[in-house]
């Protein structure tokens, strides 16, 4: 017996770039031990596993998704769920109400609705909870930045929409180009305060854009991700907090450019008195490929 399996590219309109994702279908009877090793072997940033349930809890909670990274299972992140919603939606359209697939998370139901006829959509995350505030200089040190790099009116904080990450806003995204995280020494500091992994980004200066550009990367298990759903979501939350960028003002994030896999994330975030809510990640997906995987 085998598994259908999808691999598609997100954050995307070019086959090969962006953050590439394995969609895995008809997994209800797999055990957790099952798809993390089907996870080893695409050996992708995530790879996730389709349960359809009966058509009544579909339309209630969503469709059920579990997802895995090479070495763990995650409740939320942001690039398998907009690569799955479009899978969803050109392999099982009756998934798809009023332009929108909902997926029933580990985290909860996140809903991604789709413009048009195309594959790009935008996901709505959970709003945001703000953590700790963390010590500049061993943010810098950790990240092997300086601390003048960092953004001197915004200090990093862990914030998770479904993920805790370490927001660390720079100064200018020239900065990006000396990341260096020491994963042996940050990755027990980072889960002490509530955190996963950094993520770093700053403003493209004299862009000559009518939107806000900024860069971002983050680098985990040694490598570095093409783009990260999940924390971009983290960081317009904070940006919106602390007055970087207006209440409701679209931001365009560029990530992954320093291992050619260029990515284009769509974010928005408003603020209501103190709270930020409506948090809102979008791009686009492509096809890459279909297959099947011998049931293990």
């Amino acid at each position: 017996m085998a598994l259908d399996y999808f691999v598609v590219d997100v954050f995307s309109n070019t086959p090969l770039k962006g953050n590439p994702l394995a969609v895995v279908f008809d997994t209800a009877n797999l055990s957790t031990e099952q798809m993390q090793s089907i996870a080893r072997e695409f050996n992708l940033s995530e790879t996730t596993f389709v349960q359809r349930r009966v058509a009544a809890i579909e339309r209630a909670e969503g469709v059920r998704v579990r997802i895995f990274t090479t070495q763990e299972e995650l409740n939320f992140a942001g690039h398998p769920t907009l690569g799955t919603a479009s899978v969803l939606k050109l392999q099982a359209p009756e998934t798809l109400v009023n332009n929108t697939v909902t997926l029933a998370l580990n985290v909860g139901s996140v809903p991604v609705r789709f413009s048009g006829e195309s594959l790009h959509g935008e996901m709505t995350q959970r709003d945001p909870e703000f953590g700790a505030e963390l010590d500049r200089p061993t943010v810098a040190q950790l990240t092997g930045l300086a601390v003048d790099d960092l953004e001197p009116a915004l200090t990093p904080q862990v914030v998770s929409t479904g993920t805790a990450f370490a927001i660390v806003a720079l100064h200018s995204a020239q900065a990006l180009s000396r990341l260096r995280v020491d994963h042996k020494v940050a990755t027990p500091w980072l889960r002490d305060r509530g955190a996963r992994w950094f993520y770093v980004l700053g403003p493209e200066l004299n862009a000559a854009s009518s939107e806000p550009i900024w860069r971002a990367r983050m680098q985990f298990y040694g490598g570095e991700d093409p783009a990260t759903g999940s924390a971009a979501g983290c960081a317009i939350s904070y940006l919106v907090a602390h007055k970087a960028v207006a209440s409701g003002q679209q931001v365009h994030v560029r990530q992954g450019l320093e291992i050619g896999r260029p990515s284009d994330l769509l974010l928005s975030a408003k603020k209501q008195s103190a709270k930020v809510t409506d948090v809102r990640v979008a791009g686009s997906t492509v096809s890459v490929a279909i297959g099947h995987i011998f049931q293990p």
